[in-house]
């Protein structure tokens, strides 16, 4: 069948363009665009030139497509490497990108692409079947976060066409292709370059690599070459800015043109300043502590229960986000998928300190136990573990000590099984799988999604049935089956659904504001630009 675009059902588009952008100022529905920063509509054309400027609030770790393992390093892939399919801006339709058109198999297990024959790479060499051939495969055996798992090989038919061979059916494939850890690479680049390549990154995007400078910023130039629109930006400075007080005044001062991940009191501090604007839109996202699952205290479901019935999560919540920028959450799936189940939310426990103290009791630990919760060294996620910190010590006698550490050492530490609890946020696409799947699935062990050793053959099952399934209905059943065995489980605190917050000089023309947090500058929609 056909596979051009893939389309996602009109409530939830409805729901990510209503309610979710709510707020966020005007929008401009042209050719799938969402909310864009600064006028959108300023005078005049726009203009070629500059160095826009952007904060990322970690620091990345690595560039390599199979070494990723977040949103701060996905950021700058996206920009200078290309997948073979792409979501419009409004997350609405998976569109041609490498690829020009795609075909499946009656039984969904073979996907033929054929390819554009006018792209290449940064180093000057065409782009051809083979370079898919090794990227795909090197995806599917060497991701650190499994992202082509269901791929079982490449076949290159043609220099512009290939088969993609999956190792059962599975809906979310070519879902999977748009993720940045599947963009397409050169071979050579690879092998020649080995670890460095992580810092090295060559692709066929818009932009070309052209400076590391370790724990402060990536610098990115102009890709004249580029098969899609030409650029109007000479380039993109990403600089590395993980004290917010310090993100919010470098906007304000002009340092920078776009600030991500405001939080706090520097919400309202760029709010109430005229000279720059700010913008906020419902992310597919949500925010949790995850209980290790496989060992020490928490691999006992009681004391999972008295957990989280010692903590209140709505107090924790109003306190944590008094600027509106996130809603209490309940569920391991944000509300703009559409395997949400909002009747599920009714089974998380309530908080009851009572309750949690003869929990813990009757699991063997009157007297509470010492602990560990590891987070990043995002001001957020530590002001959180503090909140649960106290309420464990004074409701449960639980002493938590806070570990914090910059992103690379954290997803590590994550991924390993080790931490008896870690803070984090997952956001990506509607489809539940890339929540569900990474989060709960045993294949998926030793990753940074399912690091506490979440491991249930019914679990298991469930998955693999809604990833085979035709029918979004079907599919949807499926996951709403997995979702309550997961919340029957307790693995984790599920508290917010956070906004993505972002602050923009005026200068910035025609950036669209995504669920999903992705900041794209070029695309076959928009093209963004300074004015003057």
């Amino acid at each position: 069948m056909k596979r051009a675009h893939l389309s996602v059902p009109a409530g939830i588009i409805l729901f990510m363009l209503g309610a979710a952008i709510a707020g966020a100022g005007p929008r401009a529905d042209n050719g799938g665009r969402a909310d864009t920063a600064g006028s959108g509509q300023a005078a005049g054309q726009p203009r070629d030139g500059g160095q826009l400027v952007i904060a990322l609030a970690a620091i990345p770790r690595s560039l390599d497509p199979i070494q990723y393992t977040g949103v701060y390093e996905s950021d700058i892939i996206g920009n200078v490497a290309d997948t073979l399919v792409e979501y419009t801006m409004d997350l609405s339709d998976i569109v041609p990108n490498i690829a020009t058109s795609w075909t499946a198999s009656a039984n969904g297990i073979e996907y033929t692409f054929k390819l554009r024959d006018d792209v290449y790479f940064h180093n000057g060499r065409k782009l051809i079947a083979d370079d898919v051939k090794f990227s795909l495969e090197r995806s599917a055996k060497e991701s650190a976060m499994g992202r082509l798992s269901m791929l079982d090989r490449v076949d290159v038919i043609s220099p512009t066409e290939v088969k993609c061979v999956l190792k059962t059916a599975n809906a979310a494939f070519v879902t999977a292709l748009t993720d940045q850890g599947n963009v397409i690479i050169p071979r050579e680049e690879v092998d020649r370059l080995g670890d460095k390549f992580g810092t090295a990154l060559v692709g066929t995007g818009p932009f070309v690599l052209k400076e590391w400078h370790a724990d402060e910023s990536v610098v990115l130039a102009r890709n004249d070459r580029y098969w899609g629109q030409r650029p109007h930006l000479d380039g993109i400075i990403y600089r590395f800015i993980t004290d917010n007080n310090m993100m919010a005044t470098a906007l304000r001062s002009g340092e920078i043109h776009i600030a991500t991940d405001l939080n706090g009191e520097n919400i309202k501090v760029v709010q109430d300043d005229r000279n720059v604007i700010y913008k906020d839109v419902a992310g597919l996202q949500i925010s949790y502590f995850y209980l290790n699952l496989q060992e020490g205290p928490t691999k006992d479901i009681r004391v999972r229960r008295a957990i989280l019935s010692a903590i209140n999560v709505d107090e924790m919540v109003q306190g944590l986000y008094r600027y509106g920028q996130g809603q209490r959450a309940y569920i391991p799936l944000p509300p703009g998928s559409w395997g949400y189940d909002k009747s599920l939310e009714s089974t998380f426990p309530a908080y009851n300190p009572t309750e949690a103290k003869r929990l813990l009791t009757e699991a063997g630990y009157p007297n509470g136990f010492d602990t560990e919760i590891y987070i990043t060294d995002n001001q957020v996620r530590i002001n959180a573990a503090t909140i649960i910190q106290k309420y464990l010590k004074d409701n449960l006698n639980i002493n938590v000590q806070i570990k914090t550490s910059e992103w690379g050492a954290f997803s590590a530490i994550g991924a390993g099984g080790k931490a008896p609890i870690y803070g984090m946020s997952w956001t990506w696409y509607p489809d539940p799988y890339f929540f569900l799947n990474n989060l709960f699935h045993s294949g998926q062990i030793g990753s940074l999604g399912n690091g506490q050793g979440f491991n249930m053959p019914e679990m298991d099952a469930l998955l693999d049935k809604a990833s085979s399934a035709g029918a979004l209905e079907e599919r949807a059943g499926y996951y709403k089956q997995a979702l309550k065995l997961a919340s029957e489980q307790l693995p984790m605190l599920v508290y917010v659904n956070e906004k993505a917050t972002y602050g923009f000089s005026p200068k910035v023309q025609d950036f669209v504001l995504r669920a999903d947090k992705k900041n794209v500058f070029v695309s076959e929609s928009i093209n963004v630009w300074l004015s003057e």
